[in-house]
């Protein structure tokens, strides 16, 4: 009998966990280790918070659903990995402490054939002084971050109702973060729900980003078709923004953040200042801090991780100039290339360059967006490294056959603009690939023909119905293996 261990239940690791299971059924153990007790929706968490969905909306218990599968689940946090063993143990094991429970403090070696590792980032406020919940900003990176997010934003329009001017930042909270498009979504929705309440005249709202113009999402940008005319995403961007009358700050790093100022450094190499009142700010992300050894004990951390904790994968990590980067650079089985047997899932593996051009503030600061794995990419990457695990412990393939680079694989996403049933609001678009191919094509660097985006009612009707589609999904309720990734 072989044993998968899978290290993460967001939405990567849940996934792989799924099907893995699925393909292996009884003959074989699957292990899920998560330090979290609840399965999210984390797309959803934008409408936790503006108060239109509850934290129970997005959210659901993973024992139940783990027993139910016959998949062993563990409540705990990976703390390290042994891929050869150690002089106690012939083999490969995963050191995990449990956070809760009987066993809370506790730590245990698990044996593994395969080891997936989807622990997804660690939400690093502490790189940008004062950010964050615990500080001066909130988040909606989990559902209880947006809880606390719409909590602070009921005290601004209880403000607003009784007359005082507010003034709302929303953007990146670190010159190198990612997940521009949550921040995104979640300043037009707090600008429709200023609006729904009149409020609008009161409202001074503000969009800061690291990117070097808007609509870069940590892609580069990219060229959508729309009614027969060929846009970029920054005309969108500006577009939509100006519409819900959001002024933008781009070009800019926070690198500090105090009870009612924001200090950021442009791109230029100014340092400014900027007060707010209300302010969601996305941190920087950074691997989950595992460590690693081999047989003998020594310290291989820097041969599993890249310096920024997440994992090398099958990818080429050469460090050359942004005009010979490639979209064969990227990974497309995400296995460890010396430990065959560890794969990487989602945020979790290291991707060889950013899809955005590299910058530097006149002060030699990096100011640019980190590349962008959430979502829809996570979740076909945990299905493919599923499906070639399976394959490999039940006929022993020589080769993993089933693949998903970034690179050659589209990706759909819907941008919440407000949330109704009736007056809502989204802008529905594809891109592919997701990472740009300038050799396939030279002209837009993607498929234009595929890359398309839509913006209406419809859009808003369509985010719904996906929420408790992935959710029906994740639950692994009737035909959920039927439902794309």
């Amino acid at each position: 009998m072989a044993t998968v261990v899978v290290l993460g239940a967001g939405i990567s690791g849940h996934t792989a966990a799924a099907f893995l299971k699925r393909k292996l059924g009884r003959s074989h153990e699957v292990v899920m280790v998560s330090p979290n007790s609840h399965y999210q929706w984390i797309p959803s968490n934008i409408w936790v918070g503006i108060g239109q969905m509850t934290i129970d909306q997005v959210r659901f218990r993973l024992d139940k659903v783990y027993k139910r599968w016959g998949i062993v689940y563990k409540q705990a946090r990976a703390v390290s990995i042994h891929p050869e063993g150690d002089e106690s143990h012939e083999k490969a094991y995963v050191s995990i402490s449990y956070v809760s429970g009987e066993k809370q403090g506790q730590t245990e070696q698990l044996s593994y054939d395969y080891l997936v590792n989807a622990t997804g980032p660690k939400l690093n406020f502490e790189a940008t002084e004062g950010l964050g919940p615990k500080h001066h900003t909130v988040s909606i990176c989990s559902y209880d971050h947006a809880a606390q997010a719409w909590k602070k934003l009921q005290e601004s329009l209880d403000r607003m109702t009784s007359g005082f001017r507010q003034t709302f930042l929303i953007g990146t909270g670190h010159a190198l973060a990612t997940c521009q498009g949550a921040a995104f979504e979640y300043a037009l929705n707090v600008a429709f729900e200023i609006r729904k309440r009149g409020l609008e005249n009161l409202a001074d709202i503000i969009w800061i980003t690291n990117e070097y113009e808007l609509g870069d999402f940590g892609m580069g940008g990219a060229f959508v078709k729309r009614g027969g005319y060929i846009t970029p995403t920054k005309v969108f961007a500006e577009s939509i923004l100006s519409e819900y009358r959001i002024r933008w700050i781009k070009r800019a790093g926070v690198y500090k953040v105090e009870a009612g100022r924001v200090h950021y450094e442009t791109l230029a190499g100014e340092y400014l200042t900027q007060d707010f009142d209300f302010a969601m700010l996305i941190p920087a992300f950074a691997g989950a801090g595992m460590t690693a050894f081999d047989k003998q004990g020594n310290d291989i951390t820097s041969v599993l991780f890249r310096p920024n904790g997440f994992m090398t994968v099958d990818a080429d990590y050469t460090d050359k100039p942004f005009e010979q980067w490639k979209a064969s650079d990227w990974p497309s089985t995400y296995d460890h290339p010396i430990y065959k047997n560890i794969f990487a899932a989602g945020i979790a593996f290291a991707p060889p360059h950013a899809m955005s051009k590299p910058m530097k503030t006149a002060n030699g600061n990096p100011l640019f967006p980190s590349p962008p794995r959430t979502g829809m990419p996570s979740g076909v990457i945990g299905k493919v490294i599923a499906l070639n695990i399976a394959e490999k412990i039940k006929y022993n393939h020589p080769v993993y056959r089933h693949k998903a680079s970034m690179a050659s694989m589209a990706a759909a996403c819907i941008v919440s603009a407000g949330y109704g049933i009736k007056h809502g609001k989204a802008a529905t678009m594809t891109v592919s690939p997701i990472v740009q191919d300038w050799e396939k094509y030279p002209a837009w660097g993607r498929d234009i023909r595929a890359t398309v985006g839509e913006i209406g009612l419809a859009g808003h009707w369509i985010k719904l119905f996906l929420h408790y589609m992935f959710i029906h999904k994740a639950k692994g309720y009737p035909f959920w293996y039927l439902l794309p990734e």
